[in-house]
């Protein structure tokens, strides 16, 4: 793939897109340069066009196990089908692994209950609430177009053009 260098080493720059692309998709925006922007926009693009494409895309599957008392318990378990988990195995290959903020007056029982199902919380978040969002969008004939930018000036020192990179709602 074919990218702007942006002054760095190869290794330093692909773990600053990463990292921007990363802090994106959790938090729906970042202030950044516009080269850096660009090159940003591009990837967090294609990983949630391949989110849409692959969110809704399990199968329910009916498991026996043995319970304390060994009586044979059948239950209901929803898997990812394939190719659902080949996109998710892509996604987290790219992007950080970021931990769930502890909440105020949260202990860490609390906490680990409520985070106990989200081994990877970028990736979750984006199966479950960007695909889903983004899907409607392209069911209504929008290719694309997932993310903005706004400029926002030179920045004070280098003058370096600033922007903003947010996710449409």
């Amino acid at each position: 793939m074919a990218n702007r260098k942006l002054g760095k080493p190869s290794d330093q720059r692909v773990a600053l897109l990463r990292n921007q692309t990363t802090a994106l998709l959790w938090n729906g925006k970042v202030v950044t340069t516009e080269a850096r922007a660009k090159e940003i926009r591009s990837i967090a693009e294609k990983i949630i066009t391949l989110a849409v494409k692959e969110y809704d895309n399990s199968q329910t599957v009916e498991k026996e196990s043995r319970n304390e008392k060994s009586q044979i318990v059948k239950r209901d378990v929803v898997n990812d089908k394939a190719s659902k988990l080949s996109a998710r195995r892509a996604i987290m290959a790219y992007v950080y692994d970021i931990p769930e903020a502890k909440q105020d007056k949260e202990s860490k029982s609390e906490y680990t209950e409520r985070t106990k199902d989200r081994a990877h919380p970028v990736v979750e978040k984006l199966f479950r609430d960007l695909a889903p969002k983004y899907a409607k969008r392209a069911a209504a004939g929008s290719k694309g177009g997932y993310t903005r930018m706004y400029k926002l000036g030179p920045r004070r020192g280098d003058a370096a053009e600033m922007v903003v990179v947010e996710l449409v709602d």
